[in-house]
């Protein structure tokens, strides 16, 4: 991926290596979006990380992070793919004659407070629609690449994109519509709604790739591949089959790997938007 040298977004908080403050933790439409974005790379119950991320106590380092150069460099890839998911939302809803509205990114490391509570980095990345900010603990992407052999700058981007699309959905009202229905249904077609949310936002990841590549020729040979193979390695099935020896179909809340490989896939062929309307299938 052609990303050194990018433009780098001016939306980074950076709080690695700063203690988390304590506070109480929030309900809501927060706290379900967050049990939701949290489970993203466990495959397990929602609700048993909320009750894990109300009964952790993280401890957090309070000395200054002084990041090796290969975090600084995992923190520039970062910042540039922001700003290029940036380009790409501004153009796409400047055509539609809407205005889009940045996203924050904040890093952190060990665990993290936000609008929607607190979390562990074990959990994964999030995005929390209550303050409209991304939040990544960089060993995340180490993590991708030793235990699920889904290595790749390009990965790492998808992972990115792909909690940006979260942020267009909270825009467009998705969000707040799915979670409206999903308070109607019982727990297995909840679950099967917010993998309809989740399948898309792998689309709209597909969907800057394609804008990316198209616009600004950041793509090289194997990025797509990299990207495939990340998806691949975060679907529920293989995740659960890891973490318990066998899979609960009806437990997914982000797809099976064939579905998020899929949909990520008609994100970057199409590059459209009306390509990715996960919720008529």
């Amino acid at each position: 991926m052609r990303w050194r040298g990018g433009r780098r977004s001016t939306r980074i908080e950076d709080r690695r290596g700063r203690p988390m403050r304590s506070r109480a933790f929030k309900g809501g439409i927060g706290t379900v979006v967050i049990a939701l974005a949290l489970s993203y790379f466990l495959g397990i119950d929602p609700s048993l990380l909320l009750q894990m991320q109300q009964g952790a106590n993280p401890q957090v380092s309070t000395q200054p992070h002084q990041p090796n150069a290969r975090e600084q460099e995992m923190a520039d890839l970062v910042s540039v793919v922001l700003a290029d998911t940036e380009d790409t939302w501004h153009a796409i809803f400047q055509q539609a004659g809407q205005r889009y509205e940045e996203p924050g990114l904040v890093l952190f490391t060990g665990a993290v407070q936000s609008a929607c509570g607190s979390a562990s980095a074990a959990m994964g990345p999030f995005y929390c629609p209550a303050d409209r900010k991304i939040y990544i603990d960089l060993a995340f992407f180490e993590d991708l690449k030793q235990h699920h052999g889904a290595p790749g700058d390009f990965a790492q981007a998808y992972v990115i994109a792909h909690e940006v699309g979260h942020h267009v959905q909270n825009l467009l009202g998705t969000s707040n519509q799915v979670q409206t229905a999903r308070q109607k249904l019982g727990k297995a077609d909840a679950n099967a709604l917010s993998v309809k949310l989740e399948l898309q936002a792998d689309c709209y990841a597909g969907l800057w790739g394609n804008h990316a590549d198209r616009s600004r020729q950041l793509l090289e040979a194997g990025d797509i591949e990299e990207a495939l193979n990340a998806a691949s390695a975060i679907g529920d099935d293989r995740l659960q089959k890891q973490a318990q020896g066998r899979v609960v179909p009806e437990s997914f809340t982000h797809g099976s790997s064939e579905q998020r490989v899929h949909w990520f896939r008609e994100g970057i062929r199409q590059g459209e938007v009306g390509a990715c309307n996960t919720f008529d299938e």
